[in-house]
């Protein structure tokens, strides 16, 4: 291959992705269904950490787990709109209802 090719290929390639805007959705249309962003925990966070940023939560559903180092502690609170899942208090996941 010319190398003049691969590096006019190259170059041509980044400029599309810099001309690209950011896309950030606050609603998705689905149909006639809209579904609403819920703002959720982003992983990493300390129990402490959500309970600040968050509120207390509507429940804390009882641990799993826990029975052996290889399966850590697992516990779940319930918000408006999503569940929070935490190993031992560090937040793995937060998933929206219904989703």
């Amino acid at each position: 291959m010319n190398l003049k090719f691969v590096l006019g290929s190259t170059l041509l390639v980044a400029g599309l992705f810099a001309a690209t805007p950011a896309v950030h959705a606050e609603d998705l249309v689905l149909g006639q269904t809209t579904v609403r962003a819920v703002k959720t925990p982003d992983r990493g966070l300390t129990m402490s950490q959500v309970e600040k940023r968050f509120g207390a939560p509507d429940a804390k559903l009882p641990p799993a787990g826990g029975d052996t180092p290889l399966h850590p502690t697992i516990n779940r609170w319930k918000y408006d709109g999503f569940t929070v899942y935490f190993e031992r208090n560090i937040v793995l996941h937060s998933v929206r209802d219904g989703a």
